[in-house]
């Protein structure tokens, strides 16, 4: 299939790169636009045969399946621009979260799905989150599955739980190279361990982790208890992190929930005043 990107920043690259990488999509199947052309030369140089277009209206044009990739204030006067353009067999992705599926449906005239990816789809790992609009067929919903999976394990998720499925799919990474981070910073401030080696080491550590839960050799739970001996270092360590987690992750989460309820405020006006127009 034809696939379209309008944007791409750090996520429409990421997900052209997956669709290469993984072989979803060859790059003369895939058009691009963006805001600062530049931007999409320098993508279509890296991926040879990659079509560049001047508007978004083009990249429709040409693409049975368009992914969405602006941010969220951008989308309302995007779709306006765009909604005569098009066809119904078309499948239009967003992949921003505060914006709701009804409220992409209400601008766009076809069948429309939300995508949630994560960084580590570059590595053809980790999950996309699906929520499917009412009127995607299930030959269409096949399809675009079939594509994801080239790169990412799909799960569909409703819109109740869009945010902290995000959260862990999709900020995970953030958050959990951040404590990876201050754990070597602590090494290293604490005795004479080089910073380089410590990185390697954590690196190291934690790949080797990836693998034996993507084998399913241990669960993290298990992984817990066989590195943890009775009275042992492991346990002291671990009763350090206890004291000093003290809720910060239910903090964080409800932060997280707290500015998407501010960027849901932000796109209901701009959706709320075109519908009562």
């Amino acid at each position: 299939m034809r696939i379209g990107l309008i944007g791409t920043g750090n996520m429409g690259t990421l997900i052209v790169d997956a669709l290469v990488k993984s072989k979803a999509a060859k790059p003369r199947c895939i058009s691009v636009t963006n805001r600062t052309k530049q931007k999409a030369v320098d993508l279509a140089k890296k991926h040879r045969k990659l079509k560049v277009y001047s508007t978004p209206k083009e990249v429709l044009q040409h693409a049975d399946i368009v992914f969405l990739c602006v941010k969220p204030a951008q989308f309302h006067p995007l779709l306006k621009s765009l909604r005569s353009d098009w066809h119904p067999n078309q499948i239009a992705i967003s992949i921003t979260s505060p914006i709701s599926v009804r409220q992409l449906e209400s601008l766009i005239p076809c069948q429309v799905v939300r995508v949630i990816p994560s960084i580590v789809n570059q590595s053809l790992s980790g999950s996309t989150l699906v929520t499917f609009g009412s009127s995607m067929t299930d030959l269409q919903k096949s399809k675009l599955w079939a594509i994801l999976s080239q790169f990412s394990h799909p799960i569909e998720i409703d819109e109740e739980n869009i945010r902290v499925a995000s959260d862990l799919s999709s900020c995970g990474p953030a958050f959990l190279s951040y404590l990876l981070q201050k754990m070597i910073d602590g090494a290293v401030m604490s005795t004479s361990i080089s910073k380089k080696q410590a990185t390697q080491l954590t690196t190291e550590m934690v790949s080797g982790i990836g693998k034996l839960l993507e084998e399913q050799i241990f669960t993290l739970k298990q992984l817990e208890e066989k590195v943890t001996v009775k009275g042992g270092i492991t346990g002291v360590g671990l009763s350090v992190l206890e004291e000093a987690n003290n809720g910060a992750f239910e903090k964080l989460f409800l932060e997280t929930q707290k500015k998407f309820k501010e960027d849901q405020q932000a796109a209901d006006a701009l959706f709320n005043e075109d519908l009562n127009k």
